[in-house]
């Protein structure tokens, strides 16, 4: 799992993430594939679009903001956290602190 969170994470090529990871590409390779398939796979038991008040959300959306196909809104933010042992300036924002950006729907 780690060798997927860190190749979704920044997606670059899969011979560089197994050597900082110390595994092979085609084992970078075959994670990844593996974990994507299982996710989707569970999708539809996991991701679940609001129901109720849908079209009601929808118009205002539409008479609001002249987006008529929006479902639903994302909402992102940025937690402090300390700086990481590893990679500790890939964690730095716009504002020079050490923070992941959390996005939710």
């Amino acid at each position: 799992m780690k060798i997927c969170l860190r190749y979704l994470g920044d997606p670059g090529y899969q011979q560089g993430i197994g050597q900082e990871l110390g595994v092979s590409q085609a084992t970078v390779s075959r994670t990844v594939d593996r974990v994507v398939n299982s996710i989707v796979a569970q999708s539809n038991e996991w991701i679940k679009f609001p129901t109720t008040n849908h079209m009601v959300a929808k118009r205002t959306w539409q008479s609001m903001y002249k987006f008529p196909t929006a479902i639903g809104v994302i909402e992102c933010t940025h937690i402090g956290i300390l700086k990481p042992n590893r990679h500790g300036d890939e964690y730095i924002n716009r504002k020079g602190k050490h923070t992941l950006n959390v996005q939710a729907t």
